[in-house]
């Protein structure tokens, strides 16, 4: 558990009232991710909303082959920076992690538990509006570093 003034410093939170951020704090932990860190991988069960305290972490696309998936490229999409929030999967069915995320140096994080969340979502929807205003800003940003990347790549 982390104070729920820890989570007021974050935009994702911005809007959400005292009974809010008291609710989100029992969910959230903290933890330290080093360098080449694995958070979380493509393909795997979005269990967990991610806010980045300090430190760096990379957002990268993997690209599998249908038929052998051995066959693998990975593409870096963008730095993720301190008070942004990742792993948005964890929102939005079928809550599973759509790039995997890795610490590029020693990386503190704030970690909220998924399925708890949701849940917390379904029963009281200014929290899950609050929260999609802000993921939806992130999209879009994640959607243009993304359109950057394709244009530099035909350059």
């Amino acid at each position: 558990m982390v104070s729920p003034e820890v989570l007021r410093r974050y935009p994702i939170f911005a809007g959400l009232e005292a009974n809010h951020l008291n609710t989100l704090a029992v969910l959230t932990d903290e933890v330290v991710y080093e360098t080449d860190e694995t958070v979380f991988e493509v393909g795997r069960p979005a269990d967990r909303l991610f806010v980045l305290v300090d430190g760096c972490v990379e957002l990268h696309y993997i690209v599998a082959d249908e038929i052998n998936p051995e066959l693998r490229k990975e593409f870096f999409i963008s730095e993720i920076n301190p008070g942004e929030f990742f792993g948005i999967s964890v929102l939005f069915e079928p809550h599973v992690y759509e790039g995997t995320v890795r610490a590029r140096c020693p990386s503190r994080v704030l970690r909220i538990d998924g399925r708890k969340l949701r849940e917390i979502c379904e029963l009281d929807l200014k929290v899950y509006a609050v929260m999609l205003r802000e993921l939806g800003k992130a999209l879009l940003s994640r959607l243009q570093d993304t359109r950057v990347q394709l244009v530099a790549a035909r350059g």
